[in-house]
């Protein structure tokens, strides 16, 4: 409990200002990281995925880990450290959630899902980081008063809840839809892609599940440092999301996938050319409807009648063309 309403305390240990001041540099490192990595990575720096990623990151992580640096180990103003880390909390958390919302884009069509979740992560605002922040403020100014700290404890853990249940949510949406995505090609490396997506997924997963645990064990100094590193190992993850995603879009220039969604689609596309450049939206390409291909003459490689969604197919197409092209492994 050492660290609600201000300072560590005398009882705090030399080990567990060690290893909080570890956490909050590797929080800093990590996102000055992410940030060099964004500018030299992105090619065309616009759109939500682009700028919630820097927000989450340099405008979240970082107030966040210095306002907790303030106030745990410096006599600052606690308006100050408060104001400075609470800052931090509101943009890390939620702009993570934008950073998945805006990544969701790119697999699931169903505007009406994806505006459920947009509601979602908008009504956790005015539920969770309003009465949370409330508390805070109430918990290290208005005369630290023990009604404020147990009032805070509580809502910690609900707030914690909340948002691990959002991520999870906005996960699964990804990981079932880019699932259905990439078992229309039945080639072994779409296969290889879809299990390390999933993967990925279920580690940011697990990362939110140490945290919410840490909190119920009320190990709040230690929990509250550690989530600004894992949040910025998150954002880093990104990096691999994407990474497999424009992989899927190029495995048309890739011996044995020949007959993907991407490669059919891109057939389509040719016969089309101003198709892609018009589904542009909010920075995220993408599109409605789908598109139907058939096997071009003279060839046996490519399946009939195979549908795929073509909004899914614009929206990494454009994605992709922002984005750095890795060198690719020829295949044994």
């Amino acid at each position: 409990m050492y660290g609600i309403s201000g300072e560590l305390g005398d009882k705090s240990s030399d080990g567990l200002q060690a290893t909080l001041v570890i956490f909050i540099a590797l929080s800093c490192y990590n996102v000055v990281e992410l940030f060099i990595l964004v500018l030299s990575t992105f090619r065309r720096w616009k759109g939500l995925y682009f700028y919630s990623l820097l927000v989450s990151g340099v405008l979240g992580v970082v107030p966040y880990s210095l306002g907790f640096l303030l106030k745990f180990f410096s006599t600052a103003n606690s308006i100050i450290s408060v104001t400075i880390l609470t800052i931090g909390w509101w943009t890390m958390v939620t702009g993570q959630a934008f950073v998945l919302y805006s990544r969701l884009h790119l697999v699931l069509r169903d505007e009406r899902t994806l505006r459920r979740v947009l509601y979602m992560i908008i009504a956790n605002i005015f539920l969770l980081h309003v009465p949370t922040t409330v508390l805070t403020y109430g918990s290290n100014i208005a005369s630290r008063t023990p009604v404020f700290v147990q009032g805070y404890n509580i809502m910690e853990k609900i707030q914690m809840t909340g948002f691990t249940v959002q991520e999870v949510i906005i996960s699964v949406l990804y990981v079932w839809e880019t699932t259905k995505l990439l078992q229309l090609g039945s080639s072994r490396e779409n296969r290889k892609i879809m299990h390390q997506l999933v993967g990925i997924n279920v580690a940011i997963v697990v990362m939110d599940l140490v945290l919410l645990g840490l909190e119920y064990a009320s190990y709040y100094a230690v929990q509250i440092t550690l989530k600004g590193v894992i949040y910025s190992v998150k954002l880093k993850l990104e990096f691999a999301v994407l990474g497999k995603l424009v992989d899927v879009v190029h495995s048309n220039k890739r011996p044995g996938l020949v007959g993907s969604p991407i490669h059919l689609a891109s057939l389509q596309a040719s016969n089309n050319p101003g198709g892609v450049s018009s589904a542009v939206h909010g920075g995220l390409g993408f599109g409605r409807g789908s598109v139907i291909n058939s096997a071009s003459k003279g060839s046996q490689a490519q399946p009939p009648n195979v549908q795929v969604p073509e909004d899914k197919i614009l929206a990494m197409t454009e994605v992709s063309t922002w984005i750095e092209r890795r060198p690719q492994e020829d295949s044994p």
